[in-house]
């Protein structure tokens, strides 16, 4: 629906996962017997959670305990621990830091190059215990650092910026092959950020394996502050979810969608999913993990940027181990623990199977959704006001 915001300019309405909530369906479903498995080429995850590249999320012993527990955890190889021999030095700097201070902080911190022989060692110590090993890079970052880690064994690579376009114009004439790197590579290359029908359409044609949907969502990123940039995700994962179900029909390939950030709790990723993801990218709930690098922090990919930070450091507490998070059981009443067990049952509500029947489930818009006979939780502080 369009409407006009003065003279000649109309808008979309677009909705978030505050806004809308899902329709039970008219058969139910034992949680037990729920698939909510996903595929990424030719690898397989129990669950469909992906870990984000962020470092005070994700680091080599957190993907670890994450292949385990059957998702996938990111490496960024233009973070801290591709950047010291001593990342937990540095990264005691940015969560000791005060507030006032810590965007220069990390700014000091992420000026140290890149080292090659480190993101060689990172690798080889993740794949030595044998899981799926995903590593992160900028576009023009996977130019020089993907061949490193293809060699140290990694198996999937993310090319992710705030906004990655196939087309990008420049009188430098800098370029960054997007479709030359996903059509050459032996392994499966999720690229992103996208929000639009149009955005998810072009990177499928340029021979991305997945998508990441979601610009400036992250509860760490501050880009539609300081950019006014982005759409609610619930209609950004709908949009590129159209584009690959277009798509799949007229090639026969079918593009994961990924939601990736704005998810706080298990609500908030059974609606990423019923709009279409295939699988979600969370970072602030993964670095709520007691194995979290950040300890208890949380801090954005764009906050090290030199002109124009665009991410926070947020405090977000250690609630308890991956596992938990993840699985439970959880020992508190506000969806941030037991994520896996909240779609698993979300999904037997409504009836589905598997991730793909639950996409198919019905959305309602619901603007009364958080306050609707919650008065005491919501005056009080418990429960969905936490």
């Amino acid at each position: 629906m369009e409407v006009s915001v003065g003279g000649k300019k109309r808008a979309r309405v677009t909705y978030g996962f505050d806004e809308v909530a899902v329709v039970p369906g008219t058969k139910s479903i034992d949680p037990a017997d729920v698939d909510v498995s996903w595929q990424l080429g030719d690898l397989r995850f129990s669950i469909p959670v992906l870990a984000s590249a962020m470092d005070g999320a994700v680091g080599p012993d957190l993907a670890i305990e994450m292949g385990r527990l059957g998702g996938l955890a990111v490496l960024n190889l233009e973070g801290i621990f591709t950047r010291y021999d001593d990342p937990e030095s540095a990264i005691h700097r940015i969560v000791s830091e005060p507030a006032e201070t810590v965007v220069s902080i990390i700014q000091e911190i992420y000026k140290v190059p890149v080292r090659k022989e480190l993101i060689t060692k990172r690798v080889r110590y993740m794949k030595s215990h044998g899981y799926p090993v995903a590593v992160s890079a900028t576009p023009t970052g996977a130019l020089e650092y993907a061949s490193v880690a293809e060699q140290a064994g990694m198996d999937a690579l993310v090319i992710q910026a705030t906004v990655t376009t196939v087309e990008h114009r420049s009188e430098l004439n800098v370029s960054v092959p997007i479709e030359e790197l996903c059509k050459s590579s032996s392994f499966p290359v999720i690229v992103g950020n996208v929000c639009s029908y149009e955005g998810a359409m072009s990177l499928m044609q340029a021979g991305a394996d997945a998508l990441l949907v979601g610009v400036g969502p992250g509860a760490a990123c501050t880009t539609r502050r300081v950019c006014g940039i982005g759409v609610p995700q619930v209609t950004a994962t709908a949009d590129a979810a159209a584009a690959r179900e277009d798509f799949e029909a007229r090639t026969g390939k079918r593009v994961p969608i990924i939601c990736d950030g704005g998810m706080r709790t298990g609500g908030d990723i059974v609606k990423a999913i019923v709009s279409g993801a295939d699988a979600v990218m969370i970072g602030s709930p993964i670095a709520m993990a007691t194995e979290a690098p950040g300890k208890g922090y949380h801090w954005g990919m764009s906050t090290s940027h030199a002109g124009l930070p665009r991410g926070t450091r947020i405090g977000v507490g250690a609630k308890g181990s991956l596992e938990q998070i993840l699985f439970g059981p959880a020992h508190q009443d506000d969806g941030t623990l037991n994520l896996v067990g909240a779609l698993r049952l979300a999904m037997s509500y409504c009836g589905a199977a598997n991730i793909r029947e639950m996409q198919q489930a019905e959305m309602v818009i619901a603007p009364a959704l958080a306050i609707e006979g919650k008065a005491q939780q919501r005056s009080q502080g418990v429960g969905q006001w936490r």
